[in-house]
């Protein structure tokens, strides 16, 4: 379960950040409350996905899925680049969690 919840904290998160974008600096009311609920209902879901997982690789796995996601949704949705050298950024990112995992991994002993 504390996996379901992390996802989902991820999935909010990432709607949330491209909220951000829509939201025109916070002049467009609708994106605006997207991003506020969204962010309350990533960190809430992600604390209590904390109550049974290890705190540093969570929230490695949240930002690089948070990142992946925020830049995949900033292709489809907004029309943004994709370049070579951003591409390696998310390869790094990749590889820095499944390091982190290597390390000790998620769950608490």
């Amino acid at each position: 379960m504390p996996y379901v919840l992390l996802g989902l904290a991820i999935a909010f998160e990432v709607c949330a950040t491209l909220a951000l974008r829509g939201s025109e600096g916070f002049t467009k009311v609708g994106p605006s409350v997207i991003v506020v609920v969204g962010y309350l209902l990533s960190f809430a879901l992600m604390a209590k996905a904390l109550t049974s997982l290890n705190v540093g690789p969570v929230y490695a796995i949240w930002s690089a899925l948070g990142t992946i996601g925020a830049f995949v949704g900033g292709v489809v949705l907004f029309d943004e680049p994709v370049r070579p050298v951003t591409v390696a950024g998310i390869v790094l990112v990749v590889i820095g969690v499944v390091v982190m995992q290597l390390g000790g991994g998620v769950s608490r002993a």
